[in-house]
């Protein structure tokens, strides 16, 4: 299987630094993003918007793969993520994320329906990767 690769650059301090945000395949090049994207009100992308988004996107998919594999026609899927971020005694922390999903798939009723999404919220490897992968970190200071 592919590495994904992504990076992030920011410049200068928390408060008035801004930084940008690229992927590998081109899908996100220089998207930038600062301070008040990411705790207030801004029209930058932050972190946890693109968690929201790789997460919605997986379970989708990964819903539609095993209704799929049960033998149902899946029309769509579609996932809305909310992510909360508070200001904890231990510093800013992802609280919560609550996924909003709506299924157009032929000849399921919905505890059946509701059985594969709740199967699906464990099995997607982003839902798994937010229940604390290990986190390897090679750093140095640039000479």
């Amino acid at each position: 299987m592919p590495v994904r690769k992504a990076n992030a650059e920011w410049k200068g301090n928390l408060l008035n630094g801004t930084g940008t945000i690229s992927s590998e395949s081109g899908a996100l090049k220089n998207i930038a993003y600062n301070f008040v994207s990411r705790f207030e009100t801004g029209t930058e992308t932050n972190p946890e918007e693109l968690i929201g988004a790789a997460l919605s996107a997986c379970f989708s998919m990964a819903l539609a793969n095993s209704l799929a594999k049960a033998g149902f026609t899946v029309n769509s899927i579609k996932t809305d993520a909310k992510v909360y971020i508070e200001k904890l005694e231990a510093g800013f922390t992802i609280t919560k994320i609550e996924l909003d999903t709506v299924g157009d798939v032929a000849g399921i009723d919905e505890k059946v329906f509701l059985e594969h999404a709740s199967q699906t919220k464990t099995a997607c490897p982003v839902s798994r990767a937010l229940t604390g992968p290990a986190l390897i970190l090679n750093a140095e200071l640039k000479k």
